[in-house]
């Protein structure tokens, strides 16, 4: 028996383990379910890869109602979690909770499915959903390969959010439509961050109580990004970032869980980017009694359908 095969080279529970004969086994975020048109939401789902030489792919959602028409919706780029090494956009959890976000917005929502750790360590994930928000724009102008974005979307109402490490990628492709910029006929209206996976060397608030916690997250940072600087690193600690003030919207929803512990990242991210002269409104929804995710967890509890009413009165109303 080759022992390599059972020993653990890297051991980051709950999420996977790497063995010495570099098997990867994953305990979250394994199951997949096909696109559909959901019964209960009248939502309908479809597949697209976008780029067969790295199989970077999207789930694109829309009220099967809309199909038959000329109406233009906003439009939602959506970036799961999981740590940057879990799960996909073909989850269960995500599949539904985007068909609950869909028909409740009455958007056209793109869901990215970018490459993970460890075998794509960052920055493959930014790259990938860069590429992903690129290929969107390129429909604006009725233009591009997709029918339902080329006829049903308004580029001048697009959102982006994400959960934890989604939330963490959706910050910076915002910073990345900062600097470079988007085509003359697409606006980035907003972003929503939900329980965000930002760090710091340094603890802030109830951290400094949580010592085995934070090497946990530590570690796993610099297994997902090998190439890092550290937990002070830009891409995990905006706070370290001198162009934080450049991100490319005036609109700004951060939600954090009372109970999780990168609630006090949330906060401190709403501090610092009210400082950095970037000239927006940011709010901030904290959840009582909840954990990180709670929402994707037992959507039908009064928190998550409060969360997701906030973001429908951004992406509909423009209210924070």
């Amino acid at each position: 028996m080759d022992v390599s095969s059972s020993e653990i080279a890297h051991d980051h529970s709950p999420f996977l383990k790497i063995y010495k004969d570099g098997r990867i086994e994953r305990f979250i975020g394994t199951e997949v379910v096909s696109p559909s048109l959901d019964p209960q939401t009248g939502v309908e789902s479809k597949d697209v890869v976008i780029s067969p030489e790295t199989g970077v792919a999207v789930r694109i959602y829309i009220p099967k109602a809309t199909i038959q028409t000329q109406k233009k919706l906003p439009v939602l780029v959506y970036f799961h979690g999981g740590g940057f090494c879990v799960e996909t956009a073909f989850s269960p959890q995500y599949h539904r909770y985007l068909n609950s976000v869909v028909s409740e917005a009455s958007v056209v929502a793109v869901s990215v499915d970018y490459r993970r750790a460890p075998e794509h360590p960052l920055p493959v994930a930014y790259d990938d959903s860069w590429a992903v928000l690129k290929w969107v724009e390129s429909h604006a102008d009725e233009k591009g390969p997709d029918e339902w974005l080329k006829s049903h979307a308004d580029f001048e109402r697009v959102f982006l959010a994400g959960d934890s490490a989604g939330a963490n990628i959706a910050h910076h492709m915002g910073l990345r439509v900062g600097a470079e910029g988007l085509h003359a006929g697409v606006k980035l209206e907003g972003i929503v961050l939900v329980h965000p996976y930002f760090w710091g060397k340094e603890p802030v608030g109830s951290e400094t109580a949580e010592a085995e916690m934070r090497a946990k997250i530590d570690d796993l940072w610099r297994f997902v990004y090998p190439a890092t600087s550290g937990s002070d690193d830009r891409y995990i600690n905006p706070a370290s970032d001198p162009k934080l003030g450049s991100l490319g919207t005036g609109k700004v929803l951060i939600c954090v869980a009372e109970k999780d512990l990168l609630k006090d990242r949330g906060w401190y991210y709403r501090e610092i980017l009210g400082k950095s002269g970037w000239g927006g409104v940011v709010k901030l929804l904290e959840s009582a009694g909840e954990d990180h995710v709670f929402h994707l967890l037992n959507p039908a509890c009064e928190n998550a359908k409060a969360l997701l009413q906030r973001i429908v009165s951004l992406i509909n109303q423009g209210e924070l």
